[in-house]
């Protein structure tokens, strides 16, 4: 995946004539681009933590690329940068092209960063990844572009906030409910309720009308997930992942209602 790097390793090329340097033409690490194909981008080799490729790592180690993992423990991310020659500094260190973190970063640190330095988080990109956030949003879009325009998610309410106004829909509409966290994942705290006395408010929670029919493969209920890299909002860049991935659930859903019912080969 293509990630743009370091001013240092632009200059480093353009200026070092007389020492050996990288060719822009067959080097599978380094692609050009920009005016006069002046800005290097650093791609990044899977394969490469398997087959330790020397011809690989000599471009982190002939620039001095540098990284830092800050709040997380990405060992992937460690190993795909350790075969390229990034060699990682202490977490407190300001001496660093690419900061992996698992938090985001604070405005006045955003400010601090110099043009050869890269974080893996957009500010407030948690706008997308959080449940309330992405509810609110996707909520403000119906209001601007029309409800038919972003008709993508089921009835929803933000609690213990919107709670009078669910119990007043569930009054009318005594189905089944999905209650999830706000800022959880991999279906942590996720469960069902039949009556609003059967949730708590001691947190914030998103409860959505539960979706009887679903899209079904052969019976069993799944999710698709398509995987995007995105290195720039304006201009908008992003970059897709050739390859996706199905999840379907261990056993099959059971509903008295009519079932949408799919059976296709996936393919990606």
């Amino acid at each position: 995946m293509p990630v743009v790097m370091a001013r240092d390793l632009e200059e480093t090329a353009s200026s070092s004539e007389d020492e050996e340097v990288v060719s822009q033409e067959d080097h599978p690490c380094i692609m050009w681009t920009g005016g006069c194909r002046r800005i290097p981008v650093l791609v990044f080799h899977a394969e490469a933590i398997l087959t330790k490729d020397n011809n690989i790592r000599v471009i982190g180690e002939r620039y001095h690329l540098s990284y830092k993992i800050v709040r997380t423990d990405s060992r992937l991310v460690r190993s795909i940068l350790t075969a390229h020659g990034f060699h990682e500094v202490h977490p407190s260190s300001t001496d660093y092209n690419l900061m992996w973190t698992g938090s985001h970063l604070k405005p006045f640190l955003l400010r601090t960063l110099s043009e050869a330095q890269k974080v893996n988080h957009f500010p407030r990109s948690y706008e997308l990844t959080r449940k309330d956030r992405l509810y609110k949003n996707i909520i403000r879009m119906q209001h601007t572009h029309g409800f038919k325009a972003f008709h993508i998610l089921p009835q929803t309410f933000l609690l213990p906030a919107e709670y009078a106004e669910f119990c007043n829909s569930y009054s009318k509409d005594r189905g089944p409910w999905i209650v999830k966290p706000v800022a959880s994942s991999r279906g942590r705290g996720v469960y069902l309720i039949n009556n609003p006395n059967q949730i708590s408010l001691e947190e914030n929670i998103l409860v959505s009308r539960y979706i009887n029919n679903p899209l079904l493969i052969d019976d069993f209920k799944f999710d698709v997930r398509l995987y995007v890299l995105v290195t720039s909002y304006d201009p908008l860049v992003i970059y897709l992942y050739e390859e996706g991935l199905a999840r379907k659930c261990t056993s099959k859903m059971r509903s008295t209602v009519n079932k949408r019912r799919l059976s296709i080969l996936l393919v990606f």
